[in-house]
């Protein structure tokens, strides 16, 4: 298959076929086919193409169109062939003088309600409507004026990405089918009759006020100009494609970057993505444009202090002064004083190379990642309990569950292509739990409905996952002999006599967690005995004190009922960043080398002292927290930070900026001058996914590439970057390309023992662990012994936070993400996406509103322990009482000015996700926010001077 360049068959969808064999005839030609298989797909598989419009190989048979119609011998009339299923004996017709006249006849009342404008359709070269006149001989049209009816029918421009062009719609059903069977959010419907029926978002409302979340699946499924790319448009139809993978989140869409020379013209998902099968949502289908942004930096720069000015410099000036101050920093206060920080955006070969450095140049273990502020309780929790720090599943498993537990996750906004996969299970039968404080969009939603909303207070989540055992435990719904073959017994008696006692009671805990106990019971009762049960869980889990904890309450919930090891069950973590999996695989912590290896382990140690020809230091390094304390203290003075944005992303901004500029020499490594970078003094330029090659690691443990589809518009890829400072600090590396990285990963890391870039293009993408055992990769994990042997249960004593309310902050504050924007918004913020959600806004309860006299918009103070910003009101009754809720995509909201120090107790992940505050009306922004507006003029000024400064020169 060429990857760079593969064409995609459309073959109309088969029914649901067994693994029964079936034969027939078709054109003369014995065939032999699974059962259930629609003729039109046999035929194809017998090398014959039968016309057709409404079918596709994305979308359920449909047989609107009637342009696949066949003859069947001993049956009437003539069937569309993609509704068709086979049957053994059966003996069919694809071409006769008959068909030919039906099929150009079918065509011609399509043609004769159509524009005749081919030259100028922006369609024009990629139409089924002109490929299909084509193929079944249409030249002239007998009906009169084409498209008379619909000429003057008005556009729909109102969607920043695509347009709707009524007069060109055939009315094939193929955009509403895959609004409801791909997406699931049922926003098309076919309004009108006749010639007047035509497909209509809503009640015939512009698509931007409908339910549309344009994820694009309409788009994909339009056989004509209706719904067309105003990129296409505007550029033209592409030329050539190349095969890579999402930068968004963790669940790794595969895409094709279509191209016009060296230019982007669309993104469209890849069929054979393992992730996404060709489905896709708006950020990674349409929000791409950041990468030619005017914002994007794409020379170095330094500065001597914060309040100077930019200086624009070479490569090599900016290299070399970045080395010479580590080295300066490390001969004054000592080898510990600087460190680094890795990407969950960057590649896992760039990632290995920072963490590289940082061991083998710098001589520490300084290194830290931004999973330490959203999934390191998870890598602790499952490392614990089953051996290994990941998932254990795929995305596509959720096809075989019965029962759905999701916590502390939103899906349709964190995960949309996740989501659709799950509502479109159930909507086929599968029972939904959903364990979050706020109202999300699944719990009702179009067709799905969750069986029970356990609506928690925030920050009692072990109490709640502890209730639930208990449920479990007492009523006699425990997999003894999956216990018992499976899980050390200790521990299990242990966790069983705890979780029974009566204080861990659904009725024990209700007022802890302010659920009902009747739901509880009821919904440990469904997950227990519904069949396969599969839990899926986000940052609601993670972010809290107890993170660690809840994730091991969640790994006991699964062994204590035999939900683990299968199709269909498991725990599986969805991971907020496209490479948050990678970064951790990647030893980017300060405690393990690469593969979850601890850097005390001696013969671990000189694996990697052998390969790298150096000494490593056996301690364990300073988390990012350690680091902020320390640069207070006056003895970490040196960063090294690539494409994190540590100050919008961290919690107590104020803490965080005054750390930073405490520092003496901070280099941030990005494509655009974030917070962070406003406290550097030397910047170098990144590179978007779209310039490197590489691999994405996501949440599936899916290890993907990522092509380069254009040149760097600084010169250089993120990797080659990190190589040219390690070389000026004097460890040597010379990769010649990203692949010898990931060699040089294989030969170090017993889970990637089998990995290699031959392997990935030959297979689409490969799950770790692969290896000798596994040299496919490892779908499924833990299938007949977990990683550590026999699993490990945890007692899971809930300790109530330390962020309490009381008379002062009397409201719990809680943060998420919202489907326009992405994480600190550096990337959405720059595209279209900002119509959608042009400022992040305060979610509170209409009786909490109320109270304080609140209308909808108005400003509101939002004060913490921490501090104080402003936000618009939003009244909502997603929200329960007492609770309020905001996202941090927009820098100016400060929504981590408000959030605290507390964190989790072992891996400092903070407790974004409990924050006490209080809320009142207020007539202007805070004070951090008139001195964030100040600094940042004072800090563009300086950047503007140094790009007047390059002009003049």
């Amino acid at each position: 298959m060429d990857l760079n360049n593969s064409p995609e068959l459309d073959y109309g969808t088969p029914a649901r076929v067994s693994e029964r064999m079936v034969t027939l005839e078709i054109d003369g030609q014995s065939v032999t086919v699974p059962e259930g298989t629609s003729v039109m797909r046999a035929a194809t598989e017998a090398g014959t193409m039968v016309p057709k419009l409404c079918a596709t190989d994305s979308l359920e048979p449909f047989g609107s169109c009637r342009l696949c119609m066949v003859e069947i011998e001993g049956r009437r009339g003539y069937p569309a062939s993609c509704t068709t299923p086979v049957e053994a004996g059966m003996v069919v017709r694809t071409q006769s003088d008959k068909l030919q006249n039906l099929r150009r006849g079918v065509m011609e009342l399509y043609i004769s309600d159509h524009p005749l404008d081919c030259l100028t359709c922006a369609a024009n070269g990629n139409c089924e409507l002109q490929t299909q006149a084509g193929v079944v001989g249409l030249r002239e049209v007998r009906y009169g004026l084409a498209g008379a009816n619909h000429l003057d029918s008005k556009k729909d421009e109102s969607n920043p990405y695509f347009s709707y062009d009524p007069s060109k719609c055939i009315v094939c059903n193929r955009c509403v089918r895959a609004c409801e069977e791909t997406q699931g959010t049922f926003a098309l419907t076919i309004s009108g009759r006749g010639f007047e029926s035509r497909v209509s978002p809503g009640q015939d409302q512009p698509f931007m006020e409908s339910e549309c979340v344009s994820c694009g699946a309409c788009v994909d499924a339009c056989p004509t100009a209706t719904l067309q790319e105003k990129t296409v448009i505007k550029i033209g139809q592409a030329e050539h494609s190349k095969i890579t993978t999402c930068a968004y989140c963790g669940v790794g869409c595969g895409f094709k970057a279509e191209m016009k020379g060296n230019q982007v013209v669309r993104m469209t998902p890849w069929k054979d993505g393992k992730a996404n099968e060709g489905h896709a949502c708006v950020k990674g289908r349409f929000a791409w444009g950041y990468a030619t942004h005017p914002d994007r930096i794409t020379k170095p720069m330094i500065r001597s202090k914060i309040t100077d000015p930019w200086r624009e410099v070479s490569w090599e000036e900016a290299i070399g002064h970045a080395a010479s101050e580590f080295r300066r920093i490390q001969a004054k206060y000592g080898k510990d004083s600087v460190g680094g920080i890795t990407s969950s955006r960057c590649t896992n070969e760039e990632t290995y190379l920072v963490q590289k450095l940082i061991r083998a140049g710098f001589g520490n273990n300084n290194v830290d990642t931004c999973a330490r502020v959203c999934h390191s309780p998870t890598g602790y929790g499952l490392g614990q309990t089953y051996g290994t720090s990941a998932g254990t599943q795929t995305f596509k498993s959720v096809e075989h569950s019965d029962v759905v537990l999701v916590i502390g996750a939103n899906p349709t906004d964190g995960h949309p292509v996740f989501a659709s996969r799950l509502k479109k299970r159930l909507r086929e039968g599968a029972r939904l739990i959903v364990i979050d404080p706020r109202r999300i969009d699944l719990v009702q939603t179009p067709h799905v409905k969750a069986d029970y909303h356990l609506a928690l207070r925030p920050g009692t989540n072990v109490a709640m996952i502890t209730a639930l055992a208990h449920v479990i435990v007492t009523e006699g719904l425990l997999a003894d002999e999956f216990i018992a073959a499976r899980c050390e017994e200790k521990s299990f008696h242990d966790w069983r006599d705890f979780v029974s006692k009566p204080e861990n009671s659904p009725e024990a805990t209700a007022d802890i967690t302010g659920v009902p106990a009747e739901d509880v019971r009821a919904a440990a009762r469904l997950y227990a005995t519904g069949g396969n049960a599969a839990i899926y869980y986000g940052l609601g889990v993670t972010e809290h004190s107890q993170g660690s904890t809840m994730v091991m309450g969640i790994a006991n919930l699964a062994m204590a009922t035999g939900n683990i090891g299968r199709e269909g069950v498991g725990v599986n973590p969805l991971r907020g960043q496209n490479n948050v999996q990678g970064s951790c695989d990647m030893g980017s912590f300060p405690h393990e080398l690469p593969g979850y290896r601890h850097i005390s382990d001696t013969a671990t140690r000189q694996l990697f002292e052998s390969a790298w020809g150096v000494t490593l230091d056996p301690e364990p390094g300073l988390r990012i927290p350690n680091m902020f304390d320390a640069a207070m203290a006056g003895s970490f003075l040196g960063l090294y930070c690539e494409g994190e944005d540590i100050v919008q992303s961290d919690p107590n901004t104020q803490h965080v900026t005054a750390a930073l500029s405490a520092m003496e020499c901070v280099v941030v490594q990005d494509i655009f001058l974030n917070e962070t970078a406003k406290y550097a003094h030397v910047f170098l330029p990144g590179a978007s996914f779209l310039e490197k090659d590489g691999t994405f690691t996501n949440a599936e443990r899916r290890i993907s590439r990522v092509r380069q589809v254009m040149k760097p518009l600084a010169g250089y890829a993120d990797w080659e970057v990190t190589q040219l400072l390690a070389n000026a600090l004097g460890l040597a590396m010379d990769y010649k390309h990203p692949s010898e990285i990931m060699d040089e990963i294989a030969r170090l890391t017993p889970s990637f023992a089998g990995v290699n870039y031959q392997k990935i293009d030959r297979m689409g993408s490969v799950q770790w662990p692969c290896n000798d055992a596994a040299p496919e990769g490892t779908p499924t994990m833990h299938l007949d012994a977990f990683v550590r042997g026999k699993g490990k249960f945890f007692v899971t004593q809930y300790v109530a936070t330390d962020e309490k309310v009381n008379r002062r902050f009397p409201l719990i504050l809680t943060t998420g993400r919202i489907l326009s924007q992405y994480n600190v918004g550096a990337q959405t913020r720059r595209t279209a996406n900002s119509m959608w959600h042009p400022e992040d806004v305060l979610e509170i309860h209409p009786h909490d509103a109320e109270e304080r006299g609140i209308n909808d918009g108005d400003w509101v103070g939002v004060q913490s322990r921490a501090g104080e910003t402003v936000l618009h009101a939003k009244v909502s009754e997603r929200m329960q009482p007492g609770v309020v809720y905001t996202t941090f995509h927009f820098p100016e909201s400060g929504a981590n000015v408000i959030t605290t120090d507390n964190s989790d107790w072992a891996t400092n992940c903070p407790e974004y996700k409990v924050t006490a505050v209080q809320v009142l009306k207020v007539t202007q922004p805070s004070a951090w926010q008139q001195d964030y507006q100040r600094f940042n003029r004072t800090q563009l000024q300086l950047l503007e001077q140094a790009g007047a400064d390059e002009g003049k020169a």
